[in-house]
């Protein structure tokens, strides 16, 4: 059965037994590479490899897919793996967001961190 992921497109992670994905369990992925029985995927916090049994499709318009691509984006590059912990916790918060958008109030955090951060 060939690999049904494309890249670019947005994924939730499903751990299973993969221990590298520990802690990611619901985070978004975009697809950055498609091999044949895996992919790379992009979190908030770095790129990974999931088999496909770690990935989940979600049920997202392509606006929203590029909603959460450009999330992603933004979460990326904020997080560092010197930062302090409360910052790494907001970021893996939003980094797990179950729809394409934030609120008002996650959006404020964001912005927060960005100026402070950038």
């Amino acid at each position: 059965m060939p690999n049904p992921w494309r890249k670019n497109e947005v994924a939730q992670i499903i751990p299973k037994n993969n221990p590298d994905l520990r802690g990611k369990a619901g985070c978004w992925a975009i697809i950055t590479e498609v091999n044949d029985f895996s992919c790379t995927v992009q979190l908030y916090d770095g790129e990974y490899q999931a088999k496909l049994e770690n990935l989940k499709g979600l049920d997202y318009s392509n606006e929203q897919q590029e909603m959460v691509r450009g999330l992603c984006d933004r979460l990326t590059k904020l997080y560092d793996s010197e930062m302090e912990e409360t910052a790494k916790a907001v970021l893996s918060s939003l980094g797990r967001i179950d729809r394409p958008w934030l609120t008002e109030l996650e959006e404020g955090l964001l912005q927060f961190l960005e100026e402070k951060i950038v």
